[in-house]
């Protein structure tokens, strides 16, 4: 039980994260902090060292998200929700999919990720997608929709009873 307790903090700061960015909330980035630093121990822990990588990353993009809402707060300005035109889109796709076929074949050659390609997809796009928050994309809703549907499928396809699938590592 005393193992869960940082779990549990975890996903509580990351719901409260959604709740408050979704309100514009500067204190958005203060749960994400909270929730991203447990979680990189909690994948540590679990021997996932690339997910531990990645909840640094989301850690740096916090402070970054909390420094470019800040800076435009006691400047008095407004960080306007915007939204990208779609040859952006067409340019952040293509790259998260570039840079997904490159990181799946390393993964598939050096690894034992069970879905490479997959896991390699939603790394990058939550890369981008987590930046498109710090700068108030509004279409950030539609990439997090699409990573998680994929990580959803990642779990369910999880089906050997003496493993795991966390993101499309088996553990």
């Amino acid at each position: 039980m005393l193992n869960l307790i940082p779990e549990i903090i975890a996903v509580i700061t990351a719901i409260l994260y959604l709740v408050l960015a979704a309100k514009e909330d500067i204190k958005c980035w203060y749960a994400a902090i909270i929730s991203s630093s447990l979680y990189f121990f909690i994948m540590f822990d679990a021997g996932l060292i690339m997910e531990s990588i990645l909840q640094i990353f989301y850690i740096s993009m916090a402070i970054y998200g909390w420094n470019q809402w800040n800076k435009v707060s006691n400047e008095g300005c407004v960080i306007r929700i915007k939204k990208w035109k779609k040859i952006k889109h067409v340019y952040v796709i293509s790259l998260v999919l570039i840079l997904a076929i490159i990181s799946g074949k390393v993964l598939e050659k050096y690894t034992n990720a069970v879905f490479p390609f997959l896991d390699a997809f939603t790394t990058f796009g939550a890369i981008i997608t987590t930046y498109m928050v710090a700068k108030k994309i509004i279409e950030n809703w539609i990439y997090w929709f699409v990573i998680d549907s994929c990580l959803l499928y990642t779990s369910d396809a999880a089906d050997e009873e003496d493993s795991v699938d966390l993101g499309g590592r088996r553990i």
